[in-house]
């Protein structure tokens, strides 16, 4: 009987080793670093620029940079700074060697990162991504139209011609918070002391003095919440209305947070705080900080303070601790705000300060309304024993004195 014979099978071919030279090459070390700190800083600088746009900034820059979702926290926070500082001059030459275009437009603040390292920034080869070839094969066009502008300017020299651009220095301690919700001040203290020179305010519980420019961008204590990288004349707020454990308390303006926190610390998590914020992002930016402090009698309610009815769900409020938006010349230092395109030119932008004032007027005047005394005054008398509201309501504006006066 015959037999059936098996089919033969064909081996497979051998893969070919592609030879496309197309191919994105492998990225070292270094080059990743440099390529996902940029997406960062310009995903901050994106916030930051849009904030400044708008004149209703989310965060400060250190906040942005400070936020979880920011891994590289160093080496985004320097080319957020540095790009800032030489924005000017790289609007300048981006425009001049005509670069710019409606493709990249869409994704302006990435070239703009990218453009400090092309001219400023440390030899680091520009791979990993379009946005770097596309300036890499521009590079030499960029640096002949920066020669052109310091030629324009008169400047000896590269220097003295990045020194015209550039806003003053502005030196001062570097503040901290310590978050008493998860660390006790002298067990900050001594963390801290391993690598800084450190001390107690002597105004205010809790806060810590360091040198100025202290980097504590990765620093365990701040990614984990223990503690605040806050102002002095910030910290002031809280501390000042000393909110008492089983209080019910309102921060009427409460993005970024830091304040609201502060509350809560004060409190001993014990007790209710409601917090209050109108804008969107700047209330995701309330609710990550509220997340990282471990407070958990906070509520954040995203709505208007001008709007709230005193006879709702605030009848047992104590005390209103009313933070409103404000023009921030006092904590420039603290914010970086000098660095921002609206504070280096020497134009007062006096329609953004009368908004704010209206604003703040507003916002007083709501909050020393009969109907917001009446709510109050029952939730004072329970809590605390106190009839007086208006002992219990901490404005901190800079331009208080001209609301006080215009309102009375």
């Amino acid at each position: 009987m015959a037999r059936n014979k098996a089919p033969s099978v064909k081996p497979k071919p051998k893969p070919k080793q592609t030879t496309d030279k197309s191919a994105k090459p492998r990225l070292n070390n270094a080059e990743r670093s440099a390529y996902f700190a940029r997406r960062e800083a310009a995903k901050v600088l994106h916030t930051v620029l849009q904030g400044d746009a708008k004149r209703q900034a989310v965060a400060s820059i250190k906040s942005l940079v400070y936020s979880p979702s920011i891994r590289n926290k160093k080496a985004t926070f320097a080319l957020v700074c540095q790009t800032l500082k030489h924005l000017r001059i790289i609007k300048d030459v981006l425009e001049s060697a005509n670069i710019l275009n409606s493709k990249w437009k869409r994704q302006e603040e990435l070239i703009y990162i990218i453009a400090y390292d092309v001219l400023f920034g440390k030899e680091i080869s520009l791979v990993g991504g379009d946005a770097e070839k596309f300036l890499a094969c521009r590079k030499d066009a960029m640096q002949s139209a920066l020669a052109k502008l310091v030629v324009r300017k008169k400047a000896k020299n590269i220097d003295d011609f990045i020194a015209l651009y550039q806003p003053p220095d502005i030196t001062k301690p570097c503040y901290v918070r310590v978050n008493t919700l998860k660390l006790d001040v002298d067990s900050a203290l001594h963390e801290l002391g391993k690598q800084f020179k450190v001390q107690k305010d002597d105004m205010i519980p809790h806060l810590l003095v360091l040198p100025p420019h202290t980097d504590l961008h990765n620093h365990s204590l701040v990614l984990n919440g223990s503690i605040f990288v806050q102002g002095k004349a910030s910290s002031m707020v809280a501390a000042v209305l000393d909110p008492k454990p089983g209080w019910e308390v309102l921060d009427a303006c409460s993005a970024p947070g830091n304040k609201t926190v502060h509350l809560a610390a004060l409190m001993k998590g014990k007790g209710k705080i409601i917090a209050c914020e109108l804008n969107k992002d700047r209330a995701k930016r309330l609710e990550d900080t509220v997340r990282l402090s471990g407070a958990a009698n906070i509520e954040v309610l995203h709505g208007d303070f001008l709007n709230i009815d005193p006879k709702g769900p605030f009848s047992k409020v104590s005390a209103i601790l009313l933070d409103p938006s404000c023009s921030g010349s006092g904590t420039a230092a603290q914010r970086l705000d000098h660095l921002l395109p609206s504070r280096t030119t020497d134009v007062v932008d006096t329609e953004r300060l009368n908004r704010l004032a209206a604003f703040q007027k507003k916002a007083l005047a709501h909050a020393l309304s009969s109907k917001m005394r009446e709510c109050c005054v029952e939730g004072c008398r329970k809590s605390v024993g106190y009839e007086n509201y208006w002992l219990l309501l901490v404005v901190y504006c800079c331009a208080l004195q001209n609301v006080l006066t215009s309102i009375v």
